[in-house]
C-alpha cells in the first residue's frame, strides 16, 4: 500500500469533522464536460452566437436577452442529464458515519454529491436542477429541462424563470456562504481539495486557514494548483481511484 495513502487513512480514521472542497475534476469523472465544452464554445472561447461563453452565461446577458442565456443554460443541463455519481462521489458519501461528519463545499452544479448520498453539501455555485422565479418566491426542482419552454415563465407571476445557479458577474449565495463559514469557524480535523483548480478565494481560504492552524491538508489533482504548496499530502491522480484506495486503507472507513 502507498505509504502516503496509509498516513492519510490514519488521519481520516481519527477525524471527526472532514471538509472536502470539490471542483470540475470530480464531475469530469462522471463524463461531465467543462462549461466551455458543454456550451459548444470554440477554441477561442466564442460561442456560435459570436460572444464569449462567459458573456452568454453572464448576468447582464440574462437580464437583457434571457432567451439567449437560456439557450446555453439548456446545453449545460443536457451535459449533466443522465450522468451518475462516480467513485469519488460515492466514497465521500460512504465516509459519513455516526462519529464522522463530512462537509462538502462544491463548485459543481450537477447535484451528484447529493445523489451519491452526501448530506451536508454547500453548493457554492448553485444547482442547475433548481428553477426559481426572478420576481416571486416560486421554485421547483426538475430532473430535466425537456418540458420547459425555451424561455420559461413563472406560473405564479409570469416573470422569467432561471436556474438557481451563479451566473458570471453575480455574487455567491449569501445563505450558503454563511452556513459554510459557520462550519469553518467550528473547525475541521482534515481538509481535502479535490479536482479544483483553486483559483477562487472562497475555495483557497479554507485551505489557507487549515494550514495556518496546523490542520492537515490533502490535495487530489493531476495538475499543480495555487494551493499545492500548502498540501501536507498531494496525489497527482484522478479523484475516484485515489479515494477508493484511501477508503480501503483503514478499517471502519465506510
Amino acid at each position: 500500500m502507498n505509504r502516503e495513502i496509509a498516513k492519510v487513512g490514519e488521519l481520516l480514521n481519527r477525524a471527526r469533522r472532514v471538509l472536502f472542497i470539490t471542483g470540475a475534476g470530480v464531475s469530469a469523472e462522471s463524463q461531465i464536460p467543462t462549461f466551455r465544452g458543454a456550451t459548444a464554445a470554440f477554441a477561442d472561447g466564442m460561442t456560435e452566437d459570436g460572444m464569449p461563453f462567459e458573456e452568454a452565461l453572464g448576468a447582464d446577458t440574462f437580464r437583457e436577452h434571457p432567451a439567449l442565456s437560456w439557450k446555453y443554460l439548456a446545453r449545460l443541463e443536457l451535459s449533466i442529464r443522465g450522468k451518475l455519481p462516480n467513485a469519488a462521489h460515492k466514497v465521500m458519501a460512504a465516509l459519513q458515519t455516526p462519529r464522522r461528519d463530512i462537509f462538502i463545499a462544491t463548485q459543481n452544479i450537477d447535484e451528484l454529491h447529493q445523489r451519491a448520498g452526501s448530506r451536508t453539501v454547500f453548493e457554492l455555485h448553485g444547482n442547475l436542477r433548481r428553477i426559481i422565479c426572478t420576481r416571486c418566491d416560486y421554485g421547483v426542482h426538475v430532473e430535466t429541462y425537456e418540458a420547459l419552454a425555451k424561455l420559461p415563465r413563472c406560473p405564479q407571476c409570469d416573470a422569467t424563470l432561471r436556474p438557481d445557479v451563479v451566473l458570471y458577474g453575480e455574487t455567491l449565495p449569501v445563505d450558503v456562504l454563511d452556513a459554510f463559514q459557520q462550519e469553518q469557524a467550528t473547525g475541521f480535523d482534515l481538509v481535502f481539495s479535490v479536482g479544483t483548480t483553486s483559483l477562487f478565494f472562497y475555495v483557497v481560504e479554507p485551505v489557507m486557514a487549515a494550514a495556518r492552524r496546523g490542520v492537515p491538508v490533502v490535495e487530489i489533482n493531476p495538475e499543480t494548483t495555487p494551493i499545492s504548496h500548502l498540501a501536507d499530502f498531494r496525489f497527482a491522480a484522478p479523484a475516484g481511484p485515489t479515494l477508493q484506495d484511501l477508503i480501503s486503507s483503514f478499517p471502519g472507513a465506510g
